[in-house]
């Protein structure tokens, strides 16, 4: 059965359009990796009003080859010039940098590029393998069970994201209001408006997005100086590994493939928890652990791995579930959604053309990516050696004609620039903007199921704690919300007794 899907997927993505989009997606997606303080989410911001104007199928499948190519150009950045491409490279730069520094830049970058597409390919599987039956599971779910999975999907991301729960709190439900701007979907009376009629349809999700990432990412990095990188001067020779290096590194790229994939699929988790895990693991299972920061190449194997196979992972909850893990793929679910998509448990039986044309195209991209990546890597130091004031100015026309273009408003220019200098202020005071961005995208959904199971149970609120499922996820989302405060508590209370 899977394999007659997934013919059909092939059937798909080998569509001229599909095959180019794949390819124009894979290939930016490196080069927003390679080039630092821009990011998949940013990149795909910028580029979300193309898809519009084409086939959704053809929209996804380039916006997901910049989030999973982004993931191999990554890496080329941390080995070659220490400053990770894209955030979920930092583990890379330890032992990566260390390699190229003794003249093994061209293993690290050759085990990175083999180890990608080898995680890329195992979470892929795992993506077909585990998507369909769950989806069956899902469809059993209702109005409370998932507003209790939102509940837990927004506590554990908060608590993954940045060192402060208490400012993850307040970004989530920051996010949560700005959600319930607009029309109210039972009584249609407008709300939190301010007598606006450009905001009777609720706050535009592109121009918000643009803002908070790619404006505050140009104001971040011009406030920084940001001048071309320095490149380290070696001869990148041998990029196949040999025995020895794929001895050391096979069981770390399979940990890491294993690690990310799981890690993936949990809200919060993501490719930057993947990857900081992976090293952990490798380094504590390591008989010489010693060596790591030195420049080992299972340092790099792992974390490479893991990120990689995080990408796969994360599109079960989007698709399976109708559930974004974390910023990107909340981005991915606001384009399905604009398109008139909704994911969810039956979207892999109401779109298996998409589902399975965006399957067989990862397959494909990965193959691309291997191809293209190590034949490319001079190309790639030399794009590291423009200097960021030639590129700024680019981002800026890019998102201000993505902005303009969708609704054609002046109006949404002005709430990009807003969004853009709010971005900038939390960003400078350490407020992470991922659990706006995902409470933005899930507050319409929170809300809808909330008012559907006090409807369903007559405004007995009993109905989320009397449904098993719903019982469980609202105790995981209280216990971890607690294991969160209880460190704050315990040290105030030490104060205390002192």
């Amino acid at each position: 059965m899977i394999f007659d899907h997934l013919v059909q997927g092939f059937g798909v993505a080998f569509q001229l359009a599909n095959l180019f989009a794949c390819f124009v997606g894979v290939l930016v997606g490196t080069l927003i990796g390679v080039l630092p303080g821009i990011g998949p989410a940013a990149a795909i911001a910028m580029l979300l009003p193309i898809t519009f104007k084409i086939d959704p199928v053809t929209g996804m499948i380039m916006l997901a080859g910049i989030y999973y190519g982004a993931m191999y150009g990554g890496s080329t950045t941390s080995i070659l010039v220490n400053i990770p491409g894209e955030a979920a490279s930092v583990v890379t730069c330890l032992d990566g940098h260390q390699m190229a520094r003794k003249g093994r830049a061209g293993p690290a970058l050759g085990i990175s590029a083999f180890g990608s597409f080898i995680a890329g390919t195992i979470s892929i599987v795992g993506l077909m393998l585990v998507a369909s039956p769950l989806a069956h599971m899902a469809v059993r779910f209702g109005p409370p069970e998932y507003f209790s999975l939102v509940c837990l999907g927004l506590i554990t991301l908060i608590q993954l994201t940045g060192r402060s729960v208490r400012k993850g709190v307040m970004m989530g439900l920051f996010g949560l209001l700005l959600s319930f701007v607009g029309l109210d979907t039972v009584t249609g009376v407008p709300r939190f408006n301010f007598g606006m009629l450009e905001f009777m349809n609720g706050i535009e999700s592109i121009p918000m997005v643009m803002g908070l990432f790619g404006i505050s990412e140009v104001l971040l990095n011009i406030e920084a100086g940001g001048t071309g990188a320095t490149i380290l001067k070696t001869k990148i020779k041998g990029l196949f590994p040999g025995l020895e290096d794929w001895k050391q590194s096979i069981g770390a790229i399979s940990r890491g493939s294993v690690l990310g994939f799981l890690l993936g699929v949990l809200p919060g988790g993501g490719t930057i928890l993947a990857s900081f895990i992976s090293y952990a693991t490798e380094k504590k299972i390591s008989k010489h652990p010693e060596k790591f920061g030195t420049g080992t190449i299972e340092g790099v194997a792992g974390p490479e791995a893991a990120n990689n196979a995080a990408v796969g992972g994360s599109f079960i909850p989007l698709t399976v579930l109708g559930i974004p893990t974390n910023v990107v793929i909340a981005i991915l679910m606001g384009a399905l959604v604009m398109h008139g998509i909704r994911p969810g448990p039956n979207f892999i039986q109401k779109y298996p053309d998409m589902f399975w044309g965006f399957v067989a195209s990862m397959y494909l991209g990965n193959a691309m990516l291997l191809v293209l990546n190590l034949p490319l890597i001079p190309l790639w130091v030399q794009v590291l050696r423009v200097p960021y004031r030639i590129l700024f100015p680019l981002i800026l026309l890019f998102v201000v004609i993505g902005s303009y273009s969708v609704n054609l408003s002046r109006f949404d220019l002005a709430l990009m620039l807003i969004f853009g200098v709010m971005g900038y202020v939390l960003r400078k005071f350490d407020y992470e903007l991922a659990p706006l961005i995902l409470a933005f995208i899930l507050g319409p959904m929170l809300e809808e199921a909330f008012r559907q199971s006090l409807i369903m149970s007559e405004g007995s609120f009993s109905i989320f704690v009397a449904r098993p499922a719903s019982l469980i996820f609202l105790l995981l989302a209280f216990l971890l919300l607690l294991s969160s405060l209880v460190p704050g508590i315990r040290k105030k209370y030490a104060m205390l007794k002192e």
